[in-house]
């Protein structure tokens, strides 16, 4: 990645703020706020979407600041998100963890119901070691 190229916001909630980086995958950050079922579910669909539009495999996924999922919303996303997710090209998914154990524990549940052969999750402590891992896979799931 170039250095300087500014990140461009591709949707905002009181859950969530996605942005398209240049490198050529979508950066997640999770906000520190009780959050409404809507606004998780806005997240995750607008997630798709940008990874569908720009052809996207890979996402950043930081959950640093985060409040945990509720069991309601790890169900949705583990059964119905994920699923629609990887058949739009999802690929892999570098997730900067929490010191919260609430928020790893909800996020390792939604993880373990990966499609093994379709989607590779890694944690991280930083989101330059995450940058660095997301690199080293394709930008699209086609490649």
């Amino acid at each position: 990645m170039k250095p300087g190229l500014p990140l461009r916001v591709y949707f905002e909630n009181a859950a969530a703020l996605l942005q398209e980086d240049p490198a050529g995958f979508l950066r997640v950050t999770w906000k520190p706020a009780a959050r409404q079922p809507q606004d998780t579910r806005a997240v995750f669909m607008h997630m798709m979407q940008a990874i569908s539009r720009n052809n996207w495999s890979r996402i950043l996924i930081d959950q640093g600041r985060m409040v945990p999922f509720a069991p309601d919303e790890q169900e949705w996303v583990a059964r119905e998100w994920l699923p629609r997710a990887v058949e739009a090209g999802y690929r892999h998914g570098a997730v900067v963890v929490s010191a919260d154990v609430m928020v790893r524990l909800a996020t390792a549940y939604i993880t373990t119901q990966a499609p093994a052969s379709a989607l590779v999750y890694r944690s991280f402590e930083t989101d330059a070691e995450a940058v660095e891992w997301l690199l080293q896979h394709p930008r699209s799931a086609a490649l």
